[in-house]
């Protein structure tokens, strides 16, 4: 069945290079039905091929995020650093990342004065780099699952820091990580989370937490907050709005600073 649309489709073009081709074959060889027929279906297999590249069907929610389909809120987190120890103050010394390329966070943070930085990666670190499966032999990075408790104790660090990840889970899992993302902090998480509409919410098909990207809107997570419990940190949000305010910083993500 998928031959014969392929050669109703090609009735239906016009003119071209390749219809003369298929034409111009005589009658009488007993090889032009099947030579017709097999460039037919090669053609089939291109366009399907192009199509599935093009639109991103061959692409993980992780390399999606690499070819830059919409705004990477784990690359925002680096351009927001400076912005985040002028908010957060002393309590930059113990951080955690989670998300994608956190081993990128984590790199950068260690380059800062008086920051000891760790690091959680949702997905797995089998395409890791030399410098990231350095950090994982460590013990700084580890790749887990945050639909479940993380393997801390109680304000084990002083910030925590979520970006592309929260984004992929459903209420019935973010109920459970949220919670767990403040017991593991003492002075406060930030969340990077994408503006509806994002390119990438189209790119990324499935997730590997069970379901496509859903990005929400800022009242979303507003209700959210509060039916859950999480209160606004209200001095880090004034602290960041004003240093971002005067280097003209606009993030590309949404950002959230909560109570932990």
């Amino acid at each position: 069945m998928a031959a014969r649309r392929a050669v109703n489709q090609s009735r239906r073009l016009p003119d071209s290079a390749s219809i003369p081709l298929v034409s111009s074959l005589h009658p009488k060889s007993r090889n032009t039905p099947l030579l017709s027929v097999g460039l037919v279906i090669l053609g089939a297999f291109l366009l399907v091929g192009y199509s599935y590249s093009s639109s991103g069907g061959f692409v993980s929610d992780k390399e999606a995020i690499h070819k830059g389909e919409g705004a990477s809120c784990t690359s925002e987190v680096q351009r927001a650093i400076p912005f985040l120890k002028k908010a957060y103050g002393q309590s930059m010394c113990r951080v955690l990342h989670v998300g994608p390329d956190t081993c990128a966070v984590v790199s950068t943070l260690l380059k800062e004065d008086d920051t000891e930085a760790w690091g959680v990666e949702p997905y797995d670190l089998e395409d890791a780099d030399s410098s990231c499966k350095r950090l994982v032999r460590k013990g700084v990075v580890r790749s887990a699952d945050i639909k479940f408790s993380l393997p801390y104790r109680p304000k084990s660090f002083s910030v925590v820091i979520v970006s592309d990840a929260l984004d992929y889970l459903s209420p019935k899992y973010l109920n459970k990580t949220l919670p767990d993302l403040a017991r593991v902090s003492s002075d406060g998480l930030v969340i990077f989370a994408g503006y509806p509409g994002q390119q990438r919410a189209k790119a990324s098909e499935l997730a590997k937490f069970g379901k496509p990207v859903k990005l929400r809107s800022s009242s979303w997570w507003i209700r959210y907050f509060v039916q859950t419990g999480l209160q606004e940190n209200e001095a880090a949000t004034k602290k960041f709005e004003q240093a971002a305010s005067k280097r003209s910083y606009k993030p590309s993500c949404q950002i959230f600073h909560l109570v932990s």
